[in-house]
């Protein structure tokens, strides 16, 4: 399982997992709850760079977003491999 420290946001971390480049298990920790089960289900087993194109540069209240900073854990996932 892969771990991402957020910034900005009031999630403070992102959990998830990557199985043949998609995106599996996604949790946040702390944050809103509801909303972020939501898009931890509709980014199940999608492909990274679909998950990063959809959700990078998404803002909330004049900054990051959760969404955003998803896409930050992934690309950070992908410049590790």
């Amino acid at each position: 399982m892969y771990s991402y420290k957020t910034s900005g946001v009031c999630s403070t971390e992102i959990l998830f997992d990557i199985i043949d480049n998609r995106i599996y298990n996604v949790k946040f920790i702390d944050g809103c709850q509801g909303n972020l089960m939501g898009i931890s289900r509709l980014v199940e087993g999608m492909e990274i760079n679909e998950v990063i194109r959809r959700l990078r540069g998404v803002e909330c209240s004049g900054s990051s977003s959760c969404p955003n900073e998803l896409a930050t854990a992934l690309e950070q996932f992908l410049k590790g491999k």
